[in-house]
Parts: structure tokens; C-alpha cells; sequence
């Protein structure tokens, strides 16, 4: 069949499935006259989404957007909000993956080898450019190595306080470290293990932040979150008092000060592999005083953002312990491990 063809059948569906008052939480088994096969799903949804905007969105609302789009081009009602199903479009056993990059990323299941995969490509300035739909089958191939990569994650609701001091004092095992409106010394390393009297204590650590909120500045545009801190962490270093900027990809990004530095353009909040309430002593991390300094004592600031072309205006900031870091953030799943797969498409995937 041409794509010509191929198109005029597939526009039939919408049609159909709109008449018939199906949602997109019926499903229709693969001998039912409203089932779209894999070639003309591909070719409808290619001929109706191409061309899209999803210029400014931040990554949840940008997935939500294209799913709605997705409903209207088939010919299903747009839901008022999107259940957590699995696959998410139940109705034709498909899930909707946006991808900018060529790293396309699966959230704790394994891939299902007769569900469809509905891959949208996005090009630099945001815009639909292609539509490729596959079976997990054929991901199935691409899938190499078998790694599959893990971490703890948590949801930030910004709410109407555009700051919180989640935690108004430092935990007990560090209360005694820590000195109220310190001078940071010329030549402290903020990559350095905290001194005792120099450790200042978190309300000052809110205090002397808290000015940034309403600041804006250059955003890279990558759309990993891992890099999109560089900038606001040489604005804090230099709110702290220090001369330099300095990032060796540890935690915490701050060591001196026991500082991890969150920027959010979304709501979900990376942890990494440890949670932010653990007992545990940090690691790497020598005595301080005959202290032993664990991962609930670091503070956590955590700065949320509103992106708009090329810049990020910070419009909040909430600064905890980790100890109390639950008190003011919902964990993910009830605190389990989150794990994804990670599959790179090959640079002729749409072609």
C-alpha cells in the first residue's frame, strides 16, 4: 500500500471510533472492526500530529499535551485526567513516548513484546517532526545491554508560599557544628569537608537564598535535569559567600556546607539511589569534630522554575533536611526504587 493509500485508510478510523463512544479505556481486540492496525495507527496519528508545537512546556505538561492530541486524532474523547493504566491507551495497547533526544526511557515495567509503542520525535525548537509506532518486540532488539538504571524519586507541588524553611533548625547530630551569621573565609573550597565554625546554620542558609527568588537567568536548554543547575549554582555559591564556583558531580553539591541544590522545571524530584531520610554516614565523607555526618543531616535546597525560551525565572524555594525532607515533598511509589530501561534509537529510527 502507498502512503497515499495508506493515509485515506487509516483517516477512517477517527470517524468510526468517534461514532462508536468508545474512551480510551475500552479495549478492542485486534479481529474488531475498530482496531487500527500498526501501519495506518503510524500513518493517522504521523498525518495529524506533525507540525505540533510543544514550544515552552515542561516535560509532564508536554506529555499530557500530546496525549490529549493523540485522543483527538483518533476519534476518542480527551479524558479529564489520564489513569495511571498500563499501556496508557488501553484501547488500541499502545503507550505515547515524546522523544527530543534519541534516548528513549521506560518507567519500571519491562517492555511488552505485542504492545505498540507510539514514539513521537521532536526537533530542537520543540516542534513535531515524525511519528514512529513499534511493538515492543522490535524494542526488544534495540535493547542491548539490558541495563536498567535506578533511583528514588519525589513530586514538589509549589503550592501558594513562594518560600519554605521546611526545617527551622539543623538535625541534633549536627546542631552543635553549625554557627549562626558566619563569614564564609576567603579561601574556603566549597567542595571541602564542612570545619566546625564554618558550618552555617540552615535558617541562615534560607535567609541569604531566599533573594534569589524572582531571579532569572540563561538556561542551556537540555532537557536533563542533571544539567540544567550549572547557572543557579553559581548564583547560591556566590549568595554563601563564596569566591568560586565549583562542581565535581558529588553529593553533595555543596560539601562545605552539606548542600544538594535541587532546580525544578518539573514536578518530579530525582534522589538518586539513597533517600534523603537515610541514616547512613555520607560517604567519603571524613569526621567532623568526632561527628559523623549522615545523609538526613545535609540540607537540601530546592528551588523550582518557570522556563520561558531560553531563560528560567525562580519561582520558589523550599529548604530542608533531609531528615524532614517527606515532612514538605511526597516520595514516589511509597519510597521504592524506581527503575527505568534505556534505549538508544538508532539515528534512522524515523527514516
Amino acid at each position: 500500500m502507498n502512503v497515499h493509500s495508506s493515509s485515506q485508510t487509516a483517516n477512517r478510523y477517527d470517524d468510526l471510533i468517534r461514532r462508536s463512544g468508545l474512551t480510551i479505556y475500552d479495549r478492542v481486540d485486534p479481529d474488531h472492526h475498530l482496531w487500527i492496525p500498526t501501519a495506518d495507527l503510524e500513518s493517522l496519528l504521523s498525518s495529524r500530529l506533525s507540525g505540533l508545537s510543544l514550544a515552552a512546556l515542561p516535560p509532564r505538561t508536554r506529555s499530557k499535551f500530546v496525549k490529549e492530541h493523540v485522543c483527538r486524532a483518533l476519534g476518542y474523547p480527551v479524558p479529564s485526567s489520564f489513569r495511571r493504566t498500563q499501556p496508557r491507551f488501553p484501547c488500541q495497547l499502545f503507550d505515547v513516548y515524546v522523544q527530543k533526544s534519541n534516548n528513549l526511557q521506560i518507567w519500571n515495567e519491562e517492555l511488552a513484546p505485542a504492545r505498540r509503542y507510539v514514539i513521537v520525535g521532536v526537533d530542537p525548537g520543540d516542534v513535531v517532526t515524525n511519528v514512529k509506532v513499534v511493538t515492543g518486540a522490535t524494542l526488544l532488539t534495540l535493547d542491548t545491554t539490558g541495563t536498567r538504571t535506578q533511583k528514588y524519586q519525589a513530586r514538589v507541588i509549589a503550592g501558594a508560599d513562594t518560600a519554605m524553611l521546611v526545617s527551622g533548625h539543623d538535625t541534633a547530630n549536627i546542631r552543635r557544628l553549625v554557627a549562626p551569621r558566619i563569614h564564609v573565609p576567603t579561601d574556603a573550597d566549597p567542595l571541602d569537608a564542612p570545619k566546625i565554625g564554618q558550618l552555617m546554620a540552615i535558617r541562615d542558609v534560607f535567609d541569604r537564598l531566599r533573594p534569589l527568588i524572582g531571579k532569572q537567568f540563561y538556561h542551556l536548554g537540555s532537557d536533563q535535569e542533571r544539567n540544567r543547575g550549572g547557572a543557579l549554582h553559581a548564583l547560591v555559591s556566590q549568595r554563601l559567600g563564596y569566591d568560586d564556583f565549583k562542581d565535581d558531580g558529588r553529593f553533595p553539591d555543596i560539601r562545605h556546607q552539606l548542600i544538594e541544590l535541587k532546580l525544578q522545571l518539573s514536578p518530579t524530584i530525582d534522589l538518586g539511589l539513597t533517600l534523603p531520610t537515610s541514616a547512613e554516614p555520607l560517604p567519603r565523607m571524613p569526621l567532623v569534630d568526632g561527628v559523623t555526618i549522615r545523609v538526613c543531616d545535609v540540607r537540601y535546597v530546592l528551588f523550582c522554575g518557570l522556563k520561558e525560551a531560553d531563560n528560567v525565572t525562580l519561582s520558589h524555594l523550599f529548604v530542608t533536611t533531609g531528615e524532614r525532607f517527606f515532612d514538605r515533598f511526597q516520595p514516589f511509589r511509597g519510597n521504592v526504587l524506581n527503575k527505568k530501561i534505556q534505549i538508544n534509537l538508532p539515528v534512522t529510527f524515523f527514516d
